[in-house]
């Protein structure tokens, strides 16, 4: 049977839904039976349509709303515990993975480093003040992804996010309430799990954030 790199993506996704954990270059090749230069080739290709985004070694570090590595962000399941990589992608989990409808996301304020936690679900946003604030604006997240989603970070209030700007030297960037993440979150990656998936074009991105109640201008999109 001919491999092709979406068989390699949507074995990824799997993974990643069902255990939390990447899949390696030797785990692709053995699974597929491929040898390894090949799973390099597809990997790339993926991250290059931004399917995924390895590193240097082709490890597999993200595949949005999954990660591999720590960014801030705990979901925990009633089954599997993720890494968040983002505000986004964390309160994204239980619309994108099937069997959890559910999931605990637990953070600390990235201005005074207070705990934070809410149960998120697919049938309405979670209550509290709390505050989520994007530094990179959409147009330029793939210019550096890791930092990107390092710093779409949730906050206590505005004063907490005033603060972590002045002690940073950066500047104010996309803030949004609990029910405007959770909006955002709920249907932008629908169909991520699914074979022949596809990506939004930046149109395509603008009349959906339009939908779920944000400007395209907001987000810096047509």
């Amino acid at each position: 049977m001919r491999v092709a790199p979406e068989d390699l993506r949507l074995a990824v996704y799997t993974e990643f839904a069902q255990t939390g954990r990447a899949l390696t270059v030797d785990s692709l090749a053995e699974r597929f039976d491929l040898d390894r230069p090949r799973v390099r080739e597809m990997l790339e290709s993926l991250h290059a349509q931004r399917h995924l985004v390895i590193d240097g070694e082709h490890q597999i570090v993200m595949a949005h709303p999954f990660t591999s590595i720590p960014l801030g962000f705990a979901v925990m399941g009633s089954q599997t515990l993720w890494w968040g990589g983002c505000a986004w992608d964390s309160f994204a989990v239980p619309h994108v993975v099937p069997h959890e409808p559910q999931v605990l996301v637990a953070s600390t304020c990235a201005g005074c480093q207070r705990p934070l936690a809410w149960r998120v679900n697919r049938d309405e946003p979670p209550t509290g003040d709390e505050l989520a604030h994007f530094l990179v604006p959409v147009r330029r997240m793939w210019d550096d992804v890791v930092h990107t989603c390092g710093n779409q970070r949730l906050f206590c209030d505005r004063g907490c996010i005033d603060g972590w700007l002045t002690r940073t030297g950066n500047e104010l960037g996309s803030v949004l309430d609990l029910a405007g993440l959770w909006r955002l979150a709920s249907h932008w990656y629908d169909g991520r799990l699914e074979r022949r998936y596809q990506r939004r074009e930046p149109q395509q991105a603008a009349e959906y954030f339009r939908h779920v109640g944000l400007s395209g201008d907001f987000w810096g999109l047509p």
